[in-house]
This record gives C-alpha cells, sequence and structure tokens, in this order.
C-alpha cells in the first residue's frame, strides 16, 4: 500500500497502456515507423487538417478543432484512420494495413500540423500583417504612427487587394491577386521554418530528460498511444473493444449531439454545461464550467498537480475580487493576453522564468552529455533513438536561433531587444509546453507575452517606434499561444517513443506535415477570404485578433511607458514563490502544492476550467482511496471515452453541417 501511495504521489507508472507499447514481435517486423506509406497518410492526413480546420473557421462556424493543445482535429481523423480505414483494410488483407509504428508516425505529423491552421500561424499571419492597413482611420492614427515603420517586405503592397482580402472580390474582379502575397509569405514562411525548426530542436534534446529521467505523464499523448496499442495481427487496439471507454464515449457524444441537434430543431431539450455567478460586487465571475476532454485529461495527472491548479486559481479569483472591490487595482497596460491582472501577469512571468531555469538545472547532467556529444562527439549518451542526432539538434537550435534573431532585427527591433525578447518568448513556449506535458492542462496560455514582458521591462526610448512595430508583429506567432509546434512536437516524442529503430526520417516526415499544412491552410484562407470575404469569416481573427496588437502600440506610442522597476520586482516575487514551492516539494513528500499551478492557476482560462479540474481530482482521490492503483486503472478508460467521444462528436457534427449547408453549430468551445 505505501509503495503504491509512493508512486501515486510522485505521478510514475500511473499511464503505461494496457499491454506493452510495441513488443519484440512488431519492432522485427517493422523497425522502421517511417515507412513510405506512413509518410503518405500522414500528408493526406496533414492536408485535411489544414483544408478543412480552414474551412470550418470561416465558412461552417462549426467547434474549434485545431486551438489547443489538446489538438481535436488530429484526434477526429486519427480515430476515423485507426477504427474504421485502418480497420477494414486489415480485416479484408492484413498486409495493406498500417501497424502501430506507422500509425504513430501518422499521429505525429497529425498532431503538428494541428498547430498551423488558426492560433498557431495561418489564421494570426494574414489578418495581423494587413490590419493596420485595411483597420487605419483618422480616429486611430495608425497610417500616421504605424504605417510609416512597417517594413514593405513584410505586407503585401496593394491597398486595393488587402480591401478585397477583407471584403471579398467586387462582381468585375475575376482574379484573385495571388502576387501580391509572394513576397511576404515567403519572408514569413522562412521565420515560421526556422521557429519550428528551434522548437522541434528543443524537444528532441530535453526528450531523454522529460521521459525517461523525470518520467512526466504527458497525459495528451495517452490517448492515441492506447488507440495504437497492439493486438493480435492488424486488429484494432484494446481500448476500443473495452466497454468502459465506450460508456464514456457514448455518454458525452449523446450530451454534445442533444446540443447540436437543438441547434437544427429548438425544441430538443440540450445541458447547458457553463453557468457564471457575479461577485465580489460585480467585478469577478465564478464560472462553473464542464469540459469533458479536460476531465478526462486531468484524470491523469499527479493528484497534486490537479489539486493546486484549480486551488491557486481561486486564491488568484479571491485576491483579484479584493482588489476590485476596495478600488485598488495596477494600471499598467499589458495588453488582453495572459492572466486577467497586471500584478498576475507580473508574477506568473517570474514563475515561468524560474520554473524553465529549474527544470534545465535538474537536466544539467543530461545537458552537458548533450553538448559533448554535440561539439567532441564523446559517447557520453546514446543519440539513436532521436529522431535527430544530438549534433544536428544542437545546431538546428543554434542556427534557427540566429536567423530568428537576424530577422526580428531587420523588420525593426533594436539588436539588444531582440535578444530579451527572444529569451522571454522562448521561456513561454518551454515554460508551457513543460506544463502540457505535466499537468495535462489541454487549454493554457502564459500569463503575459513576450513583448509585453520587453516593453514593460525596458520601457519605450529602448525600442524606438520602429521596435514597437516590430513588436506588433511578433503577436502572429508569440502572443495568442494556445496551440504551437513546441507543445505538439514535444507529444509526438512521447506517442512515438518505444516505436523501433530507425526514427531519423520522423524528422524529415514532421517538417513535411508542417509545410503541406501552412500551405494548405494560407492557400484556402486567401481562396475564401477573396471569395467570400474575411470580415464576413471569424469575428476573432478578422476583428479583434488582428486589431489587438496595434492598438496595444498605439496606447503606447501616444503615452511612451518608462520601464517599470515595480513589475521587475513583482516577477522576482513570483520567481521567490515558485522557487519556495519547489524547495518544500522535494523536501516533503506530503507537501500538497504544486509550482504548476501557481504558475498557470491565475490565467483567464482556468477561471473558465477550474471546476472541472477539482471535479476530476475529487473523482480521482475517491477511485485512488477505495479502488487504489487498480481501480484507477481499471477506470482510466472510462476517462480516454470522454476526451475521444467529445472530439469524435466535434467532428461528426462538422460533417453534418458541412452536407447540409448549416453555419454556426459549435457544440464545443474548451
Amino acid at each position: 500500500m505505501t509503495e503504491n501511495w509512493i508512486r501515486v504521489r510522485l505521478g510514475v507508472a500511473m499511464n503505461k497502456p494496457f499491454q506493452p507499447a510495441v513488443p519484440t514481435s512488431e519492432r522485427s517486423h517493422n523497425p522502421n515507423p517511417c515507412t513510405f506509406r506512413a509518410v503518405t497518410v500522414g500528408v493526406v492526413g496533414s492536408l485535411v487538417v489544414g483544408v478543412g480546420t480552414t474551412y470550418n473557421i470561416m465558412v461552417v462556424h462549426g467547434s474549434y478543432m485545431a486551438i489547443d493543445f489538446s489538438t481535436a482535429a488530429a484526434i477526429f481523423v486519427f480515430f476515423v484512420l485507426t477504427f474504421i480505414v485502418n480497420a477494414g483494410i486489415g480485416r479484408v488483407n492484413s498486409r495493406f494495413a498500417l501497424d502501430g509504428g506507422e500509425l504513430r508516425a501518422v499521429y505525429m505529423m497529425l498532431v503538428v500540423a494541428c498547430a498551423i491552421p488558426t492560433m498557431g500561424y495561418s489564421a494570426q499571419l494574414l489578418p495581423i500583417i494587413t490590419a493596420p492597413f485595411y483597420f487605419a482611420t483618422p480616429e486611430n492614427g495608425w497610417a500616421e504612427l504605424i504605417q510609416p515603420h512597417i517594413k514593405p517586405w513584410l505586407t503585401p503592397q496593394s491597398d486595393l487587394g488587402i480591401t478585397y482580402f477583407y471584403e471579398g472580390l467586387p462582381s468585375w474582379e475575376a482574379r484573385i491577386p495571388w502576387e501580391i502575397w509572394i513576397k511576404p509569405l515567403l519572408v514569413w514562411g522562412s521565420l515560421a521554418i526556422a521557429l519550428y525548426l528551434v522548437m522541434i530542436c528543443t524537444m528532441v534534446i530535453l526528450r531523454r530528460q522529460w521521459m525517461e529521467h523525470e518520467r512526466l505523464v504527458y497525459p495528451l499523448a495517452q490517448l492515441p498511444i492506447e488507440m495504437t496499442a497492439p493486438s493480435r495481427g492488424f486488429g484494432l487496439s484494446p481500448l476500443f473493444k473495452d466497454r468502459l471507454m465506450w460508456l464514456g464515449f457514448g455518454a458525452v457524444f449523446l450530451v454534445a449531439s442533444l446540443k447540436g441537434l437543438n441547434f437544427y430543431n429548438p425544441a430538443v431539450p440540450h445541458v447547458e454545461l457553463e453557468q457564471g455567478i457575479p461577485i465580489f460586487k460585480n467585478t469577478q465571475t465564478l464560472f462553473f464550467r464542464l469540459s469533458f476532454p479536460m476531465l478526462g485529461f486531468c484524470y491523469l495527472v499527479n493528484p497534486a498537480v490537479a489539486f493546486s491548479m484549480w486551488f491557486f486559481n481561486l486564491l488568484s479569483l479571491l485576491v483579484r475580487g479584493v482588489m476590485a472591490y476596495f478600488g485598488y487595482r495596477m494600471t499598467e497596460n499589458l495588453g488582453i493576453y495572459g492572466s486577467p491582472s497586471p500584478l498576475f501577469k507580473h508574477l506568473g512571468m517570474g514563475a515561468m522564468v524560474v520554473l524553465v531555469v529549474a527544470s534545465f538545472w535538474s537536466a544539467k547532467t543530461h545537458l552537458k552529455a548533450v553538448m559533448r556529444k554535440a561539439f567532441l562527439n564523446k559517447q557520453a549518451v546514446d543519440d539513436s533513438d532521436e529522431i535527430l542526432s544530438y549534433r544536428a539538434a544542437v545546431w538546428g537550435l543554434l542556427l534557427g536561433s540566429l536567423y530568428m534573431g537576424l530577422w526580428l532585427n531587420a523588420s525593426g527591433i533594436p539588436a539588444l531587444m531582440v535578444i530579451v525578447f527572444l529569451f522571454g518568448v522562448f521561456v513561454i513556449f518551454i515554460g508551457l509546453t513543460r506544463i502540457v506535458v505535466e499537468s495535462g492542462m489541454a487549454v493554457a496560455v502564459a500569463s503575459t507575452i513576450g513583448s509585453s514582458f520587453v516593453i514593460s521591462g525596458f520601457g519605450a526610448k529602448r525600442l524606438g517606434i520602429a521596435g514597437f512595430t516590430g513588436m506588433a508583429l511578433t503577436y502572429v506567432w508569440s502572443a495568442d499561444v494556445r496551440i504551437f509546434v513546441m507543445a505538439s512536437a514535444a507529444n509526438g516524442l512521447k506517442v512515438i517513443d518505444g516505436s523501433g529503430q530507425g526514427k531519423r526520417g520522423l524528422f524529415w516526415a514532421m517538417m513535411l506535415a508542417i509545410v503541406v499544412c501552412m500551405v494548405s491552410s494560407i492557400w484556402m484562407l486567401l481562396w475564401l477570404s477573396y471569395t467570400h470575404g474575411g470580415v464576413n469569416g471569424n469575428g476573432w481573427f478578422f476583428g479583434g485578433g488582428a486589431r489587438a496588437p496595434y492598438d496595444f502600440i498605439a496606447t503606447l506610442l501616444m503615452s511612451p511607458p518608462d520601464a517599470n522597476w515595480a513589475g521587475w520586482w513583482i516577477q522576482a516575487v513570483g520567481g521567490g514563490i515558485t522557487g519556495l514551492l519547489m524547495f518544500l516539494r522535494a523536501q516533503f513528500l506530503w507537501w500538497p502544492f504544486h509550482p504548476i499551478g501557481f504558475v498557470i492557476g491565475p490565467i483567464w482560462l482556468m477561471d473558465r476550467l477550474w471546476f472541472t479540474v477539482l471535479l476530476a481530482w475529487l473523482i480521482k482521490a475517491c477511485i485512488l482511496k477505495y479502488g487504489g492503483l487498480r481501480g484507477y486503472r481499471r477506470a482510466r478508460p472510462l476517462f480516454l471515452g470522454l476526451i475521444l467521444g467529445q472530439f469524435t462528436c466535434n467532428g461528426f457534427w462538422i460533417v453534418i453541417d458541412l452536407l447540409t449547408g448549416q453555419k454556426g453549430n459549435s457544440i464545443f468551445w474548451i
């Protein structure tokens, strides 16, 4: 009993599949998961993700499928592939069915592809680089404040072409002006490839430390691992034969489908899953929301992590409420992203820095071995099981970072501020990735963003007007980071772990999936925008999200801020609290508070999800108390079914709406 309790407390060995991930017989049958047919299927799937999710957000307006780390589109496409297509082929002729390693390679491509079409890149890029021209008015002064400082190679050089992009081509214009987009898209594409190279290389370097040394849980990778768990021949995974999984799947599918049916016929009752209660004299809202996928993900995590996430969220809500009640507020403008309060933006950034620094400190032995392997070719560590050699990963990280720095400097940001900005941005990227793979928080953002960190910390004089404008353009890839390639790559590497040797081709498969999804999603977005008008598509991407960076920058240009020294002190306090939580957790096994909860608890998304996290924590605590580790593992398929049922239902109703021509039937948000 004591051994089981310690294993539960540490979060070790809690999520191993029903059977070993890849048996020896399968390895000998196909030691290389990166086969031609697997890559081909992955490319087709990436194309479906790129075109389908873009068409969904622009025309169908159904549930978001590629907006968060949960990558609903990847799970839906993968479910169709594994449960219907591949299983059907296997019944006809098992030689033509993909084996487990190949299926996991396909999922690896799908999950990185999901990071591209919406928040990750494409739907941010096109509206943001054109917004300062389309939304410029005499009132906001963008034509005088911002436009002169945007480098011409960063945006399309056609006012009429930009207008048509937002409003659609008039009847007398028969041709889409593709040529005005070629240069800026190639320029931005080069930055994106460098960014994604750095992200993937970082995860290759850290993979062994996180998976094998620290044994992080990777909750978001557990479902695809189970979906490809081996069975006799090329039959269905044991997960698809588990009654508890189908019970969870069916319950969620039914509840979500009631909402879909209600859209077609209001007489059909549906279950409302969110309720808000005003508190502190209507200055704050206490949300009670049930999210079935988050319930499933949070069931898989360390109980201390789940407890800390909802506890620190409620604590931050209490602090915000008391501050608002007594009329105390910080007036610093740090933009709309992250935590609702500047106080918690600074606290969270300091906490994130300490979280990342501590993560690298704990990995120092591994990182030294990686560097010795990369630069001295010392055999201190074996990298044959990685998708890139450590030498290639380290040089890819260095060269990609150098190119990004030169690119950002050329866009107008001073060289010193480029270094500070890249430090802040990658602290956020690595920290969020660590949080995702350890906490299962599939819907997360950082407390602040890189540009706000730089502007608050160093003031206007260090940046200048051109630097401010360059910072606004970084919102394309570093502001609304609800999904990005680094976290997707981390989960993809976990899914493919144990799939045999010969993985080097998987790096190129991932890059191919990224390029295919990037090209297809941008092409689809351009075609739909010129055909139907971008402003008639997604209201956030072509409205508030596109205007946000320039509203923020224009306000600061009107009243240039100095460096906020108080913000540095608050960040130091946030870092100190995180360090103290880490120390206490390392010293005392009974200590209930996990530092990840302090880092991620105060964000606005946790305001909506704290109740679901609390519910998952309570359910898991009861199961462990009365059923032990065996009870936890037996109930696990039920919670995997909650995830699969919701995302499958999302995709199902998008297909129904596509066939019927209905628009706006969104059954799921977070």
